[in-house]
């Protein structure tokens, strides 16, 4: 099953942002909690309602407690997804299908995953308040409980897969439906967005479901069969383990690259101050445009270094030059136009991620006609993320006091981006920036 943060998550959703943002809200105090409230107490009346339908089907105490600790264990075992994670549930919780009354189907599994949850919240990790989380994760249980109630008393059989697809499909829509709304509350995310941030989970429960119909087979007579998924179980958490270590490193390496852009912001601002405090100014008008424009978290990560870091090969062009109170001659001009190259240059040998962005910075000062430098690409050829910041930055030039000329007026600048569209600048990246500015 899934689980989504608690609290309001960043925007857009960048995986890495995403997993340190839950990571951390395993720690806060939960937020909109009246909304959650309802959800949960909805949750329990609706599993108190179902303990009223007739009990068809008898179980054992025995088969109880060993469904209640193995779909503990199993709720102890979590993947990393960005906001979500998923847990390998679905081979105990598809035998208790069979193992398990569905009228008290949900209220064993909701008991099961607050179960799970007791250690943590004893030692202090998770907040006892979050304990209304898995109340309200326990709704996809409901689903299957009405499915197999209306199938009636049989044990599992081959013959009855649709009846099992169809409880799975009630599983995801009840599990998805629950998400949203608690995720609603607390971030700005469409429908179809959510769809695609929980499918890595659903992915894994339906992987897993065949297993659970196998374990159903061996434990529909003898219970404590169910105990076999155990060492499976163990699997999954070393593959869990793993998987977090990797997560891990490429935080920590995501950190740095930031850590690295960050601290030639600061040598661009030590060097000219007028540079320095003008790419921090694009960074922001930057980010805007490729929000507007929808672009893929990893894009817009290198978006942001670009604009903070658009300018760095200025720091190997003589200061003279970069100080000068009044137009470059054309030998000037001729060598200031190099610290795109140099840019370029100086984070390949960084590599990695800022490597990747060196060759954006390369292309800023290109035109959407062909014009620009240093390679004189044109329109689509320019990389769109080049586009982006060529624009930002035109406009926070012109808008910016220099020492050889005032700033224009914003309505000034805006008719000069509108003028210089289809020429100086992509048309579509000139109508996104002038939108986030009128913001």
């Amino acid at each position: 099953m899934s689980a989504a943060s608690s609290t309001a998550a960043p925007t857009p959703l960048d995986e890495d942002a995403l997993i340190e943002f839950s990571r951390g809200s395993r720690n806060r105090p939960l937020a909109h909690r009246v909304s959650k409230a309802v959800l949960a107490v909805g949750f329990v009346v609706v599993a108190l309602a179902l303990l009223a339908l007739p009990t068809h089907r008898e179980t054992s105490t025995t088969a109880l407690l060993v469904c209640v600790v193995c779909y503990a264990l199993a709720s102890r075992v979590r993947f990393e997804f960005g906001g979500v994670f998923a847990v390998p549930t679905e081979p105990v919780f598809v035998a208790m299908w069979f193992l398990v009354p569905p009228r008290m189907l949900p209220l064993v599994v909701c008991a099961s995953m607050v179960l799970a949850e007791i250690p943590d919240m004893v030692r202090g990790r998770t907040p006892r308040e979050h304990a209304v989380l898995y109340v309200i994760s326990s709704w996809f249980s409901v689903g299957p409980a009405l499915v197999i109630f209306a199938w009636g008393t049989h044990g599992p059989r081959w013959t009855a897969a649709p009846v099992y697809v169809g409880a799975l499909a009630a599983q995801f829509g009840f599990d998805y439906v629950s998400q949203f709304l608690m995720a609603r509350q607390v971030i700005r995310i469409s429908p179809l967005a959510q769809l695609r941030s929980v499918l890595p989970a659903l992915a894994v429960d339906a992987l897993l479901a065949p297993l659970g119909l196998l374990v159903a087979f061996a434990a529909y007579s003898r219970p404590l069969a169910l105990l076999l998924v155990l060492p499976v179980l163990l699997l999954f958490a070393t593959f869990a383990k793993e998987r977090q270590r990797r997560i891990d490193n490429a935080l920590e390496l995501s950190t740095a690259y930031r850590g690295t852009a960050m601290l030639l912001g600061d040598v661009i601002e030590a060097d000219d101050e007028y540079t320095g405090s003008h790419s921090r100014d694009v960074v922001d008008l930057v980010v805007g445009v490729a929000d507007r424009l929808r672009l893929e978290p990893r894009d817009r990560q290198r978006a942001e270094f670009a604009a903070l870091l658009h300018d760095v090969g200025k720091v190997k062009i003589p200061t003279e030059i970069i100080n000068k109170a009044g137009p470059l001659d054309d030998a000037e001009w001729e060598l200031m136009k190099t610290h795109t190259v140099l840019g370029e240059q100086m984070l390949d040998r960084i590599g990695g991620l800022l490597g990747e962005v060196g060759t954006i910075v390369r292309s800023c000062h290109e035109r959407w006609d062909g014009k620009g430098y240093p390679d004189g690409l044109a329109g689509d050829e320019i990389p769109l993320v080049a586009r982006i910041v060529c624009a930002c930055d035109a406009w926070s030039a012109m808008t910016t006091d220099r020492s050889y000329r005032k700033a224009r007026s914003d309505e000034e600048a805006a008719a000069e981006l509108r003028a210089s569209a289809g020429s100086h600048f992509d048309p579509r990246v000139v109508v996104e920036l002038l939108s986030v500015l009128d913001g």
